[in-house]
C-alpha cells in the first residue's frame, strides 16, 4: 500500500538546536498513527514541516505524492491539523469560525457543513455563542471542527484531549474512530499514554528530535511489556526459594509478599495461564499457602518511560 504521508531524511534545526534530526517514516491510508515524545522531542516541529507551517527544513515530506513546499495549495487542502493552541477569533461566534474556514477552503454547503459537525460535537447549543465565552473542552471541539471543515484525508490532532473532561474524551475517542472507518487518516500526538494505547495502529517515539521507536501498538506491547504476578503468602519467604523456570525476575514487595514477572508472549490473552499453574506447584513443593494472588501487565506508559529513558542513557533501546 502507498503511504499517504512519506517523510524521508528531515531534519530541522533551530539555530544550534537540532529539533528533528534525520527522520525518515511513513504513514499510511486509514490508519491511526500516534506520534509520541516527551515535552521538546521534536514532535510539533515535525508536524510544522509536513503541514507547511515550517517551509525551510532539510529532507523530503509528500502528502499522497505531492511534495510539501512544491505543491502547497494541494497539499493544504488534503491536510487539516488541531494545533495545541487555540487558533480562531474569540469574538467570533461558534458558526462563524466554521463558515469562514469552510468559505476559506471553498467548501460547498459551508453553512450545513458547519451545523453538521457541531451536532456531531454536541455544540449546536453554542452555535451563535460567542466561542471567547465557551468553555475549555468547547474549545477544544471547536478547533477540531474547523480542522474538519473541508474533509482532509490527512488529519493531525496535536494532543487533542488536553484540558477535557473524561466524558468528553471518550466522545472524541469514539469520533476519531469514525473518522477512521470513513477513511480519514489521523496522526496524533498526546502526553497520555491511554489515549494512543486505546486508539493508535502504531505508534513511533521521538526523543530528542530522533525517531527511536518505530512499531505496531500490539508488538510493542509483546515486545517491551512484561506481566507480572504480585502474591501473599502465609508466612515469611525468600526469592531465592523460586526457580527461574517461569520469571524473568523476583522482587521482594513484603517479607510474605513477592512479585514475580515474567515475559509473555501472548501479552493479548486476559490472563497468565500458561505460568500460573506451574508457580501454583512450586509454591505446593515449598510448603506454601498464598493468601491472595494480584495479576497484571506493562502499559503503554510504562513501556514509552523504558524506550526514552535507555534512548537518554545512550543505549539505543527501540528501533531506528
Amino acid at each position: 500500500m502507498k503511504a499517504i504521508l512519506d517523510i524521508r531524511g528531515v531534519s530541522k534545526s533551530f539555530g544550534n538546536l537540532k529539533a528533528v534530526d534525520d527522520i525518515s517514516l511513513q504513514v499510511y491510508p486509514g490508519e491511526i498513527f500516534a506520534l509520541l515524545g516527551p515535552n521538546g522531542a521534536g514532535k510539533t516541529t515535525l508536524i510544522g514541516c509536513i503541514s507547511g507551517l515550517i517551509q525551510r527544513f532539510e529532507g523530503q515530506i509528500s502528502v499522497a505524492g505531492y511534495d510539501v513546499r512544491e505543491h502547497y495549495p494541494v497539499v493544504r487542502q488534503l491536510v487539516g491539523l488541531v494545533p495545541q493552541e487555540l487558533n480562531f477569533d474569540g469574538f467570533f461566534k461558534s458558526r462563524h469560525v466554521l463558515e469562514y474556514q469552510g468559505g476559506f477552503f471553498g467548501v460547498r454547503q459551508y453553512r450545513k457543513r458547519a451545523r453538521d459537525l457541531l451536532a456531531d460535537f454536541s455544540l449546536s447549543a453554542k452555535a451563535d455563542a460567542n466561542s471567547r465565552w465557551l468553555s475549555g473542552g468547547m474549545k477544544r471541539r471547536l478547533m477540531i471542527c474547523k480542522a474538519l471543515m473541508h474533509q482532509p484525508a490527512l488529519l493531525f490532532l496535536d494532543e487533542p484531549t488536553a484540558g477535557v473532561d473524561v466524558e468528553l474524551r471518550d466522545e472524541l475517542w469514539q469520533y476519531v474512530r469514525r473518522l477512521r472507518a470513513n477513511g480519514t487518516t489521523i496522526v496524533l500526538t498526546t502526553h497520555y499514554l491511554e489515549e494512543a494505547e486505546n486508539l493508535a495502529d502504531r505508534i513511533g517515539v521521538i526523543n530528542d528530535g530522533q525517531l527511536v521507536l518505530l512499531e505496531r501498538r500490539n508488538e510493542l506491547l509483546s515486545h517491551y511489556g512484561e506481566r507480572w504476578l504480585e502474591v501473599r503468602f502465609d508466612r515469611d519467604v525468600r526469592p531465592e526459594q523460586f526457580s527461574d523456570a517461569c520469571c524473568n525476575r523476583i522482587e521482594r514487595i513484603r517479607e510474605n509478599q513477592l512479585r514475580f514477572y515474567f515475559r509473555d508472549s501472548t501479552m493479548q490473552e486476559p490472563d497468565p495461564e500458561p505460568v500460573l499453574p506451574r508457580l501454583l506447584e512450586e509454591f505446593r513443593e515449598a510448603g506454601l499457602v498464598p493468601l491472595r494472588i494480584e495479576g497484571g501487565r506493562s502499559r503503554l506508559e510504562d513501556i514509552f518511560r523504558k524506550v526514552v529513558g535507555n534512548h537518554a542513557a545512550g543505549k539505543g533501546e527501540g528501533t531506528r
